[in-house]
């Protein structure tokens, strides 16, 4: 006997309140459904239902596995419904919110989205201070995870801060070599970092340090702190993504080489829902593909 024919007969039953209900529903026989129950008992060695002339109930045993066999058959439906949905050209509007730290990367695949699929009108927007639980939105892409749990993650990529600056401030500078250095330097201050004024690393041993630090700018623009730094007017704590090109090109040399910092995530998220629209899911599945080839700029550290 069929075993996804037996589940999906004895769920019926079960939300048709009786055999002849949950057989017209499947357009079957009464015989055919029975039997269908019956087999699945008989392989479970189990009654699941309780038959009387009258009225059909589940047995404790039946009610557990009603629960969990409804629940595969909904999974399986929505698998269905996902794939018919990839046939259809997806089309309507689509609101995405991305960090402007992650702007330069990700522009290029909503650019590439919105040129594959001309009938989906992208609303794309880049700020310094995305608020997830607030704001209407289809997916967002931030380089950390925020703190409402209510919202579906999907890890891109993983990494750390690196500490950085320009040869030309190392002229006028002693190099530091250890954290505790970095109280004699002038820090550039990203406006919305949780440590602002408070660097943290982890030393080679594995443990966690800090220490204060400060300095004459304090802007919350990656763009102004990339440009200050490559001038030289002081040392960044940023995201190692953030300065992969400025590092292969000599304009920033990385510091403090033994030290690192905790690892952080950067994440799509969306609203929870039980199935992803189709325009979601495609955006989704190509932001995943670009971070998983860009992996050189994530890990700036690597080969410096």
């Amino acid at each position: 006997m069929d075993r996804m024919a037996s589940l999906t007969a004895f769920v019926r039953v079960v939300e048709s309140g009786g055999f002849t209900a949950a057989a017209r529903h499947l357009d079957l026989s009464i015989a055919t459904v029975s039997t269908h129950v019956q087999a699945l008992e008989e392989s479970l060695g189990v009654r699941l239902l309780n038959r009387t002339t009258r009225r059909v109930d589940l047995t404790e045993i039946g009610r557990q596995y009603y629960e969990r066999c409804s629940h595969i058959l909904l999974e399986l439906a929505e698998a269905d419904a996902i794939t018919s949905a990839l046939q259809v050209t997806p089309r309507g509007r689509l609101r995405v919110r991305c960090h402007q730290s992650l702007d330069r990367f990700v522009a290029p695949v909503a650019a590439r989205f919105s040129g594959k699929y001309p009938d989906v009108s992208l609303d794309f927007e880049t700020d310094a201070m995305i608020d997830p639980a607030r704001e209407a939105f289809d997916l967002s892409i931030m380089p950390a995870l925020p703190p409402d749990s209510t919202l579906i993650r999907c890890t891109l990529a993983k990494w750390q801060y690196l500490l950085c600056c320009a040869p030309s401030y190392l002229e006028t500078h002693a190099t530091p070599h250890s954290p505790v250095d970095l109280t004699n330097h002038n820090c550039l201050l990203y406006a919305y970092a949780v440590f602002r004024n408070e660097f943290h690393f982890v030393d080679p041993a594995g443990n966690a340090t800090s220490t204060r630090v400060s300095g004459n700018l304090i802007t919350a623009s990656t763009s102004v702190m990339r440009a200050a730094a490559a001038a030289g007017l002081g040392l960044w704590l940023c995201p190692s993504f953030l300065v992969s090109d400025l590092l292969a090109s000599g304009a920033l040399v990385p510091l403090l080489p033994e030290y690192r910092t905790r690892e952080l995530e950067i994440v799509a998220l969306h609203p929870h829902r039980r199935q992803l629209s189709t325009t979601v899911r495609l955006l989704l599945d190509m932001l995943i593909e670009t971070f998983a080839n860009e992996q050189s700029w994530l890990d700036a550290r690597q080969g410096y």
